[in-house]
């Protein structure tokens, strides 16, 4: 009965969209001009907005009423260009040009709009259905930057709309621009391109002898002189068209042009976008952005970015490890407590004492400790790094290490997903969208495990602090350890440009592709919304999934604890299996059988470690250090086997989110193998040259 009711409401909702029906809107734009803003403001979705160009390669769709009727809109991926030479300007194009579309959208930079002009001119050779948004216009007003709407309507022979779409003004303006577009019955004042004589002759032959349905017949003839077979399908006549191309293309061959149509289109684009802009846009202070280029002047260095990129990371690890004891110790104090009631819950009710300690001492304790460990210190590492997001840090990064990564055949934009992955490997795979290239974006999957996951900080941080750290007076040891940590996460880029080099000489052989680099304005960060983003977009989402392969983690460590075999329980026995191999590699057969159980999580290998030299049925925790290095002593840990412990732990088999997560991505179980074995024998081999080296000399 239930199940009726909810299909006739989707009927009488299906009904009341099919009759109020309204516009279908296409967003276009420029990287970090605010896009995503405006179509959060518009459709009251939230969609992820980015500091780096090409965030968005997948669409996303969305509603909002108008005049009593329904609009959809259509968030396209940021683009600076349609000529189609990457992913995002291809669908971009595409979707304007083959797509039912009622009106473009183009979204500018009020602080840098003859740039953003390039785009609006190039979407008005497709089509006269445009509205110019101008947005950031609160930025352009701080840097005393103005524009003169009328006049910049007049030149372009569209609707423009000034607008500061993070603070909500300009959005009714925007909604009846695009209904008096919508409504507009001539456009014959929209801005057109003037090429130079040869190709207007071309053009113009063309035109002359071109039926076509829709799309504008000057630029059907301007993708067909540039060899775009794609567009032929709009032509009637194709034939006949394409005889008379044929004879512009050898007269502009003849005229030395042929090679240099892209350079004419794009300097007569820009020719005209700077005469607009001339006469439109006024600046107060012409040195507005002096100060962003003397910051970039550091920032950019080529020694002093690194050093200030490698200072930064260490200051961001020191506040995570320093700021995140006292959450994670009051959660797993309410943790204690909580199990404390559970398991007396469970006594009197009578449940089976095997079945209680299944739940409690296995799946219970092995939950909470993963919460515990991780919550913490992903509750401040995301929105830290989100602010250096959003103060337009993070494509600095990806300009200092661009070099590096072409060097190794991958593409910079693997800077950015590889700084992803210092949060959690899992958003860092989901990240290498960003890369265009396919044989480029599976380097950066299969990379992205060398740099260190948050999961795998507890354990780094615990050995580091034991061994080398040495037991200093807080926030020293905070310090000390966060500039260790920084050392073994250098090694880790380092190991991720190696690696990559590898499996572009091998595997992935190819010619790093290039791409635009836009470095934003440095912009203040929106704390509100950095955190509530960095909460609920990475924390709770890398925690949901970590908690979903740490249930039946908890079980089976339970289980192999619990199960004895000749006096032996079955934890114990295999890690005596793994002992040979494992002190090959500087471990012990505890520690390797830790990091295999681990897989589910990485936060529980040290728990299972103590749980195995205790000989414990459960999982235990020791959160004195002191306590924590006498057991491993005593077990026969050296600094030796603390390196080898610290380098697997960087360099080992990616928790099982990731595997999940890279699966999903490639879509191939091969490439979801090879992320395994890569790393896996990479670390195998480094720990059994450092182990043995170590050996000479103690």
């Amino acid at each position: 009965m239930f199940s009726k009711i909810l299909e006739v409401n989707e009927e009488i909702n299906q009904l009341y969209v099919d009759e109020n029906q309204g516009m279908r809107i296409a967003l276009v734009g420029n990287p970090n001009v605010g896009k995503s803003t405006v179509f959060n403001a518009l459709t009251g979705m939230r969609q992820h907005t980015g500091n780096w160009p090409g965030k968005t390669v997948a669409l996303a769709s969305g509603n909002f009423i108008h005049h009593k009727r329904l609009h959809e809109m259509i968030d396209l991926p940021g683009t600076y260009s349609l000529m189609a030479h990457s992913r995002e300007e291809e669908v971009t194009r595409n979707f304007i040009c083959f797509e039912d579309c009622d009106v473009c959208v183009v979204v500018c930079d009020a602080t840098c709009l003859e740039r953003n002009l390039n785009l609006v001119l190039q979407t008005l050779e497709i089509t006269d259905r445009v509205v110019v948004c101008v947005n950031l216009c609160d930025e352009a007003e701080k840097k005393h930057i103005r524009i003169n709407q009328k006049k910049l309507a007049k030149a372009l022979g569209v609707e423009v709309v000034m607008m500061s779409a993070r603070s909500d003004i300009g959005l009714d303006a925007l909604k009846e621009a695009l209904v008096s577009c919508q409504e507009r019955k001539s456009h014959e004042n929209v801005a057109r391109i003037r090429y130079g004589d040869a190709m207007e002759t071309a053009l113009a032959h063309i035109e002359s002898v071109m039926k076509c349905r829709r799309l504008n017949k000057r630029f059907l003839a301007l993708k067909l002189l540039e060899k775009d077979s794609q567009f032929e399908s709009c032509i009637e006549n194709v034939s006949e068209v394409q005889r008379v191309v044929n004879q512009e293309r050898l007269r502009l061959s003849e005229a030395g042009m042929d090679d240099q149509l892209e350079d004419e289109i794009v300097h007569a684009i820009s020719k005209k976008a700077a005469v607009i802009c001339a006469d439109c846009v006024t600046y107060d202070n012409i040195h507005y952005y002096e100060r962003d280029r003397k910051i970039d002047r550091i920032v950019t260095h080529k020694v002093w970015g690194i050093l200030l990129m490698i200072a930064l990371l260490g200051v961001i690890f020191w506040i995570t490890i320093y700021a995140a004891n006292v959450p994670s110790a009051m959660l797993a104090d309410l943790f204690a407590w909580v199990e404390n009631h559970l398991n007396h819950f469970l006594i009197s009710l009578g449940v089976n004492e095997a079945v209680r300690s299944l739940c409690m001492d296995g799946i219970y304790k092995t939950l909470t400790w993963v919460v515990s460990v991780m919550l913490p210190p992903m509750a401040i590492f995301f929105p830290l790094f989100t602010i250096l997001e959003d103060f337009g840090y993070l494509p600095r990064v990806a300009f200092n290490l661009d070099g590096y990564f072409r060097k190794a055949k991958a593409c910079g934009k693997q800077a950015l997903t590889m700084s992803m992955g210092f949060g959690c490997n899992a958003v860092g795979v989901s990240g290498c969208r960003i890369i265009d290239s396919q044989r480029e974006r599976l380097i950066a999957i299969l990379t992205n495990n060398f740099v260190p996951c948050n999961g795998r900080f507890p354990t780094l941080i615990a050995i580091i602090t034991m061994f080398f750290a040495g037991m200093l007076t807080a926030p020293w040891d905070g310090l000390a350890s966060a500039l260790l940590l920084t050392g073994v996460i250098v090694l880790g880029v380092l190991l991720t440009f190696w690696i990559s080099r590898l499996l572009s000489m091998t595997l992935l052989k190819g010619v790093p592709s290039g791409f635009t680099l836009e470095l934003p304005p440095y912009r203040q960060p929106q704390f509100g919304k950095v955190i509530i983003r960095s909460i609920f977009d990475r924390t709770l989402f890398v925690l949901g999934r970590a908690v979903c392969v740490a249930i039946p983690a908890g079980a089976l460590i339970w289980i192999m604890a619990n199960i004895t075999i000749q006096d032996q329980t079955l934890l114990a026995m295999i890690a005596g299996i793994l002992d040979p191999f494992a002190k090959q590699l500087g471990l012990d057969g505890v520690i390797l059988l830790a990091f295999i159980l681990g897989f589910p999580a990485n936060e529980i290998v040290v728990p299972i470690i103590i749980m195995a030299y205790l000989s414990s049925s459960y999982i235990l925790e020791m959160n004195n250090l002191f306590m924590l290095k006498e057991l491993l002593v005593a077990n026969g840990w050296t600094w030796i086997t603390a390196v080898c412990t610290m380098l697997f732990s960087l360099i080992h088999f990616p928790c099982a989110t990731t595997v999940w997560t890279i699966k999903k991505e490639t879509g191939s179980w091969k490439w979801t193998i090879l992320s395994i074995l890569i790393p896996t024998v990479t670390g195998i081999i480094v720990c059994f040259a450092v182990s043995h080296v170590a050996l000479w000399f103690y």
